[in-house]
C-alpha cells in the first residue's frame, strides 16, 4: 500500500492526527477498485471498528478533499463518490434513466478547456466531472 503511506505521510506533515478512524477511512478508499460512497466507506470501516460514526467518515472525507487527497464526484440525486486523487483522471457519463455510470478519458474534454480559455479567457478545472444524459440502451 505505497499510496496509503504517502497519504498518511501528507496528513502527518500537515500536522493532522492519524486516528484509527481516519486510517480506516483511508484504507477503505484505497482498497476500493472503483469509486466508493461515504456509506460504503462507513460499512467497511465498521467491520473493524463497529463504533465508527458516519459523521466521522464525512469529516474525514472533507479533510481529504480540502488537502487534495481525494476527489468527489457528484453523480446526481444526492450520490457522491470518492477516490484517491492520484488515481487515473477520468470523467463520467451518467444515464439519468438507468443510473449507469461509464468512465471516459480526461482528454475527451481537452478541446472544451482550450475553447473556454481562448474564447472566454477562463481556465476551467475539468479534472473530474459527471456528464448527464441518456445511454443508448435506455434510448432504445
Amino acid at each position: 500500500m505505497e499510496n496509503r503511506k504517502s497519504l498518511l505521510e501528507i496528513l502527518r506533515e500537515k500536522g493532522y492526527r492519524l486516528t484509527p478512524q481516519r486510517m480506516m477511512v483511508l484504507e477503505a478508499i484505497e482498497a476500493s477498485h472503483d469509486h466508493i460512497s461515504a456509506e460504503e466507506i462507513h460499512a467497511r470501516a465498521r467491520r473493524q471498528y463497529p463504533y465508527i460514526n458516519i459523521s466521522t467518515v464525512y469529516r474525514t472525507l472533507e479533510l481529504l478533499k480540502e488537502n487534495g487527497l481525494v476527489t468527489e464526484t457528484d453523480l446526481g440525486g444526492g450520490r457522491f463518490l470518492y477516490h484517491p486523487a492520484g488515481k487515473a483522471q477520468h470523467h463520467h457519463l451518467v444515464c439519468r434513466k438507468c443510473g449507469k455510470v461509464r468512465d471516459i478519458d480526461i482528454k475527451v474534454l481537452d478541446n472544451l478547456r482550450d475553447q473556454l480559455r481562448a474564447q472566454y479567457s477562463f481556465d476551467a478545472e475539468l479534472e473530474h466531472i459527471a456528464i448527464f444524459g441518456t445511454c443508448v440502451r435506455c434510448e432504445g
